[in-house]
């Protein structure tokens, strides 16, 4: 099966394409191979690395029951878990286990969508990303990726704009 007929990239493709984000779809690209971390994307792709939305799925405690929680990163940036408890109102956020991540995605880590999940995340994105003209996210498995924007990714995910990291902005990343 080629990637782009991989399950989890058709769904994505999917979601896209009902967002109206055809050229987001249309511009879905294979890498070489897989790129599972920001900077192996940056790198398949010529981007700056704060430039590649990492989707990092949490395990968000809120009254003793965990929720699937979706930070879109820079990749100039690491998540900090304080900080998005505080944003969702978390008694805690954790790491989530790959089998919790499957089953609220869909899809294994390192490719994991903005989108072409079962149900809607509730999803952060962060404010950083607003600074490229052009960011890039995973579609459905680590070897593709496709183009949008900070806007769109709002937009899409239906998320909420925020400081995800508690870093301050590297104007070089």
């Amino acid at each position: 099966m080629s990637t782009l007929a991989h399950p989890a990239v058709a769904g994505v493709v999917r979601a896209l394409r009902a967002a109206g984000l055809d050229s987001a779809a249309d511009g879905v690209r294979v890498l070489d191979g897989e790129a599972r971390t920001a900077a192996l994307a940056a790198a398949a792709l010529g981007v700056p690395v704060g430039a590649i939305a990492n989707s990092l799925v949490f395990a968000a405690t809120i009254d003793g029951r965990e929720h699937p929680l979706l930070a879109l990163t820079s990749g100039a940036h690491r998540a900090d878990t304080a900080v998005l408890a505080r944003r969702v109102g978390a008694d805690a956020v954790g790491r989530a286990t790959p089998a919790f991540v499957r089953e609220h995605t869909g899809q294994a880590i390192g490719g994991v969508a903005p989108v072409g999940h079962p149900a809607p995340l509730r999803t952060l994105v962060d404010k950083h990303l607003e600074r490229y003209p052009v960011v890039w996210a995973a579609a459905g498995h680590a070897k593709t990726v496709f183009p949008t924007s900070y806007k769109d990714l709002v937009t899409l995910t239906g998320g909420a704009a925020a400081d995800v990291s508690g870093e301050e902005d590297d104007p070089d990343s």
